[in-house]
C-alpha cells in the first residue's frame, strides 16, 4: 500500500513538475541550430525566424551554424540533445531527402524528432543558363541535353532539392543533364557564370535575380506549377513537359523526440504569430515563399508524404546512395 501511494505521489510530482517547467518556458536563451554554413539562405530564414520570435518568446534565440555531410551534423545534434525546448533544429527539404541518398544516418527522422512548423514553401525554382548556351526554352534545353557531349547543372550538393529538381526534368523528358555537385548554391552560380564547369542551375529568384537582370544568366522558366506573377512572360516548365511540377524547398522548425507538448504547442504559436505579422511575412514573400505555420499535426503529416516522394524519385532517377 505504502509503495502504491510512494509511486502515485512521485507520479504526480513528475507531472506538475514537467507542466510548471512548460509553463515557464523558455527561461534561458534557445540554441536553434542551423546544419547549413553562416551566410546561405536557410541561415538567412533561420535568423528572421529567431528574429521575430524571440521577443515575444523572452530569449535570445542562438544561432549554432553546425554545416557538414548535407546537414546530417547538425541534425544529430539535435536528434542527441536534452528533449526540453532549449535545442532545437531549423532546416528543410534536404533533410528529408537525405534519408533517400544515405544508406544509414545516425538518426531516424520520424523517430528522433519532433515537428514543430512549417514556417513557409518555396514558390519552386528559375531555372538560369550562361547566355551562350543556344537555349532559350526549356524544349530547346532538353534537345541541345540530349545532343551535346555533355551538359552539365550546378547544385548545393547531392540530394539537394536542386538536384531532384533537375533529375525530374531528365526522367520526364529524356534529358540528359549531368549532376556537378558544389559545396553550396553561391559557388554553383559563380562556376554559372564563368559558363565552363556548368551551365544551368536550378535556384531560387533571389539568388540570381541581379545576375538575370544585368543579362548575365538567361532565364528560360520556373519549376511552380503556375507563371510567377513577378515574371508573367516566363513559362513553366509544365507548359513544355505536361505534369512536371517541383515546388522548391521548404524551411521548418523540429524539437527532439519527446520534448514535451507545451513546449512544442508554444513555439508553434509563437511562429503563427509571428507569421502573421507584416515584418517576417515580407521577407518570406519576397525572398519567394509562401507563409505556411503548420500545426505540428500537419507538418508531421507533410513528412511523411515528403519522405516518401522523395524517396521514389531518388530511385527513379538512380541516384547513387552515399
Amino acid at each position: 500500500m505504502m509503495k502504491r501511494l510512494l509511486s502515485a505521489g512521485l507520479l504526480v510530482f513528475v507531472s506538475t513538475g514537467a507542466e510548471a517547467a512548460a509553463d515557464i518556458y523558455p527561461s534561458r536563451p534557445i540554441r536553434l541550430v542551423v546544419p547549413h554554413p553562416a551566410g546561405g539562405t536557410p541561415d538567412a530564414n533561420a535568423r528572421a525566424v529567431a528574429k521575430a520570435i524571440q521577443e515575444s518568446l523572452g530569449q535570445t534565440i542562438v544561432i549554432d551554424n553546425r554545416a557538414g555531410a548535407q546537414g546530417i551534423i547538425g541534425a544529430e545534434a539535435v536528434a542527441k540533445a536534452s528533449p526540453d525546448g532549449y535545442t532545437l533544429l531549423y532546416t528543410g527539404q534536404a533533410f528529408l531527402v537525405n534519408a533517400g541518398v544515405y544508406r544509414k544516418l545516425p538518426y531516424d527522422i520520424e523517430k528522433d524528432f519532433l515537428p514543430v512548423s512549417q514556417v513557409a514553401v518555396s514558390d519552386g525554382y528559375i531555372i538560369v543558363v550562361h547566355p551562350s548556351l543556344k537555349a532559350g526554352s526549356v524544349r530547346e534545353l532538353v534537345e541541345l541535353s540530349k545532343s551535346a557531349q555533355r551538359m552539365g547543372y550546378g547544385t548545393p550538393g547531392i540530394g539537394s532539392s536542386q538536384q531532384l529538381a533537375a533529375e525530374l526534368l531528365n526522367v520526364m523528358s529524356g534529358a540528359r543533364l549531368s549532376h556537378v555537385p558544389y559545396r553550396g548554391l553561391a559557388p554553383a552560380v559563380i562556376a554559372l557564370l564563368g559558363g565552363d564547369e556548368v551551365q544551368v542551375v536550378f535556384a531560387p529568384l533571389t539568388v540570381v535575380a541581379q545576375h538575370v537582370a544585368t543579362g548575365k544568366l538567361r532565364a528560360i522558366g520556373v519549376t511552380a506549377g503556375a507563371r510567377w506573377k513577378s515574371m508573367p512572360d516566363l513559362p513553366t516548365v509544365g507548359e513544355t513537359i505536361p505534369g512536371y511540377k517541383f515546388v522548391g524547398g521548404w524551411h521548418g522548425m523540429f524539437a527532439p523526440a519527446r520534448t514535451p507538448a507545451a513546449v512544442v504547442s508554444r513555439l508553434h504559436a509563437e511562429i503563427v504569430k509571428a507569421v502573421n505579422a507584416r515584418q517576417l511575412r515580407d521577407y518570406l514573400v519576397t525572398g519567394g515563399y509562401e507563409p505556411v505555420a503548420s500545426t505540428p499535426a500537419e507538418f508531421r503529416k507533410y513528412v511523411e508524404v515528403d519522405l516518401a516522394q522523395w524517396k521514389k524519385l531518388i530511385q527513379l532517377a538512380k541516384i547513387p546512395q552515399q
